[in-house]
């Protein structure tokens, strides 16, 4: 085992990979992973799916089988992104055990064409988690205002959530309203609590990439001075947040009844300014029951280069409110960044759904001729 990742393991961080292909799953590298980098849980998103199966020869016999049965595009793509997370579950059913179901975890997210239609977003949850079958899922719904509504009722009916494109604090705050509401509704029907789960997906380095642009448009040493600060300070002042939470009267109620928390996930930890050290939103966002899920590369240089020196988050609540009140100071609106870059999310995955749709119905009318 590599000793920057037993250091976040100890720290009770979960390490987690932000990839999935048919390639990763059939030649067996998930499995390498899981023994020697520690990785204990993967995610998709349709940005991942569509580089997947635009790539190489993995998918060729499924989609020719599709194809000759006439099956449409859009239910295609449900099968075949089904397929690889079933056998991802599988792979990592054994961690999801060992973990007391805590871990070993897999996700797939619902259509983000239907982010901001609460009852087609429901609709989704519920195909994916009949179609993939497996109680170490987790669907991802967009935390948009409209899918506040879905993630309670899924949760409600015993369906472990993964709610990604988090981006702002207030917004987390409702989302973890929609958990409670929807563990609580999940009570009321008898449902077993232990065995629903949830994570709350909160992006870092896009972040850092808006915040950074805004700052160097104002031209000021004092801009210049907060680059690279604002993802790190939004993330701590979540598990901040976070902690808030866990303390209600409410959600003790619900842990009393057997309720596992909705842990924070830090998501899109890839550093996108060669600027920054290629680790740093790793070793600077270690608080204890998070999960940090990353791109092959940024574990890979966890592994060789991290520095990992125990909680960096908690000491540092009252400096990330600086950062974020110096950037109001500057001319820098915290809201408006956080409104377009989940404006931006849910854009940019319906992008790649619509580019996966046809790429795959290419491949599709290929193999019918």
């Amino acid at each position: 085992m590599n000793q920057n990742l037993d250091r976040l393991a100890d720290q009770g961080v979960s390490i987690w990979l932000d990839d999935l292909s048919r390639e990763r799953l059939a030649s067996g590298d998930l499995e390498n992973l899981i023994q020697d980098l520690r990785v204990v849980g993967i995610t998709s998103n349709p940005t991942i799916f569509a580089k997947a199966l635009t790539a190489g020869t993995r998918y060729d016999e499924q989609i020719g089988d599709l194809a000759r049965r006439g099956v449409g595009v859009e239910e295609a793509v449900r099968l075949l992104t089904a397929y690889d997370v079933r056998w991802a579950c599988d792979v990592l059913r054994p961690v999801h055990e060992a973990s007391d179901g805590l871990d070993g975890r897999v996700s797939i997210e619902v259509d983000p064409r239907v982010a901001h239609d609460t009852a087609a977003t429901l609709a989704e949850a519920r195909a994916l988690w009949w179609l993939v079958d497996r109680p170490n899922l987790f669907v991802k719904i967009p935390a948009t205002v409209a899918g506040l509504g879905a993630i309670t009722a899924a949760l409600g009916e015993g369906i472990s959530v993964n709610v990604t494109l988090i981006f702002s604090l207030d917004r987390y705050d409702k989302v973890f309203d929609a958990f409670l509401d929807g563990m609580e509704q999940a009570r009321k029907s008898g449902r077993d609590l232990s065995g629903i789960a949830s994570v709350a997906s909160f992006f870092v380095s896009r972040v850092d990439t808006e915040v950074d642009r805004r700052l160097d448009r104002t031209g000021s040493p004092a801009g210049r001075a907060l680059r690279g600060k604002a993802a790190i300070a939004n993330a701590g002042l979540a598990y901040q947040h976070y902690e808030q939470h866990c303390a209600t009267p409410r959600w003790q109620a619900l842990a009393a009844a057997g309720a596992r928390p909705q842990r924070p996930l830090w998501a899109s930890t890839g550093v996108k300014d060669p600027a920054y050290d290629d680790t740093r939103y790793v070793d600077q966002l270690v608080a204890h029951g998070v999960v940090n899920t990353m791109p092959e590369d940024t574990l890979r240089a966890v592994a060789d280069h991290g520095r990992i020196t125990g909680d960096t988050v908690r000491a540092e609540y009252a400096a990330g409110q600086r950062v974020l009140d110096d950037l109001r100071t500057v001319g820098v609106s915290y809201e408006d960044v956080v409104h377009v870059l989940e404006d931006e999310g849910v854009a940019k995955f319906a992008a790649s759904w619509h580019d996966l749709y046809q790429a795959l119905e290419q491949r599709l009318n290929t193999k019918v001729e």
